[in-house]
């Protein structure tokens, strides 16, 4: 069996393992077009939920996923009115980036996967040469590109504007903390990766964007601007820049998850969406779902990922619609954040999915329900009351 994987991104390496693990005679060749080493981003989500599938997949890598993340529970949430410390909620653990790849690629190499790094395919033709071709290239992919009509390919922006940064602030505790500064609003999240960083996402509304003048600024500009804005949390410490560019997140969805012996995977498939949390998480678990797929039926490479997609589509499809359902409670903030008091804001946030009720709420989060529970409707009147 010959498989070519398109990008070196976790869902890419990670299928590329697991599919060597299961096919050892395969011939495997992810195809990334940055060098060894490279990576834009600072340290990313892999929530407790969920990590038991990588532990059945791959104990090697995930022992290592493990031993190299920082792990957290509780949090702050600042509304400008008041800050609240949430105890409760599944654990989080975060790990750098580039050291989540070092150990997928030390992983396929020790089980003779090729990686080809620094080359930026352009002639996909010579790579359709296999019996599987798997888009793993992140929301601009190119295969899903070359064959879009065919994956019925579609594509929005969200009116947000954010950028990812670093610090070496170090937060005991993920924050997300909301601002009002010079007439706009501002959310930025921050969470500890390691003893020493912490990532940082700050994110603002298309008006305030607009009315604050930060189309018109260079980057160092609205890196000083954050810093002025989220002055108290990050007590001092700059923000570290690494491509860190302001820019309107894409929502990507497909019709067909599969074309010919073409498949696509992760952020290829369907955009993540910081607001959730876990979609490196979510894009592994796309690679598992497509490698056992292919365990079932490997003579057959059709029917392997017409039952990818029966086994992955119906858990996808409802953290999709959580997804959504986040980022268009993100798109309103500033108003959310204009009308509500803290625990009302606090409650309408933690619910703003659909999928954390009363039963839910009260399940992981008994100390935050226990101290605020009777303060959830203050100032709230009967008609503003978010459903559950």
């Amino acid at each position: 069996m010959k498989i070519n994987v398109l990008g070196g991104g976790p869902s890419g390496l990670y299928f590329a393992l697991l599919a060597k693990r299961r096919f050892p005679e395969a011939d495997i060749c992810v195809h990334e077009q940055n060098p060894r080493g490279a990576t834009y981003g600072f340290g990313i989500v892999l929530a407790d939920r969920g990590l038991d599938r990588l532990q059945k997949a791959d104990p090697v890598s995930y022992q290592a996923i493990v031993d190299a993340s920082f792990v957290t529970r509780h949090r702050f949430m600042t509304h400008p009115d008041e800050t609240l410390f949430i105890e409760g909620g599944g654990y989080g653990g975060s790990v750098a980036r580039l050291k989540l790849l070092q150990i997928l690629e030390a992983r396929c190499e020790a089980l003779g996967v090729h990686i080809t790094y620094g080359v930026r395919v352009e002639d996909l033709g010579a790579l359709e040469k296999a019996d599987l071709v798997v888009g793993a290239d992140g929301v601009n992919s190119m295969l899903r590109k070359r064959h879009e009509a065919a994956f019925g390919t579609t594509s929005r922006l969200l009116t947000n504007h954010l950028a990812w940064y670093g610090t070496e602030k170090h937060f005991a505790y993920p924050v997300m903390s909301y601002r009002r500064h010079a007439g706009g609003h501002f959310v930025a999240v921050a969470y500890p990766y390691s003893e020493r960083m912490s990532t940082f996402v700050a994110e603002c509304d298309k008006d305030t964007w607009i009315n604050l003048h930060m189309d018109a600024m260079s980057d160092a500009e609205r890196q000083a601007l954050v810093e002025k804005v989220f002055a108290e949390e990050l007590q001092g410490q700059p923000l570290i820049s690494n491509k860190s560019v302001w820019h309107n997140l894409p929502v990507v969805r497909n019709r067909q998850w599969s074309v010919g012996h073409r498949v696509l995977i992760g952020d290829a498939l369907h955009s993540a969406h910081p607001s959730i949390g876990s979609g490196t998480r979510i894009a592994m678990e796309d690679a598992i779902a497509l490698a056992d797929a292919l365990v079932a039926t490997p003579d057959d490479i059709p029917a392997a990922l017409a039952n990818f997609r029966k086994m992955r589509e119906p858990g996808k499809l409802k953290l999709v619609a959580a997804a959504e359902k986040s980022f268009n409670w993100f798109e309103t903030f500033p108003v959310k954040v204009d009308t509500l008091g803290a625990v009302p804001f606090i409650f309408d946030y933690l619910m703003r999915t659909g999928r954390v009720g009363d039963e839910r709420l009260q399940a992981e989060y008994p100390e935050f329900m226990a101290h605020y529970g009777h303060r959830r409707h203050e100032g709230v009147s009967t008609q503003e009351v978010a459903p559950a």
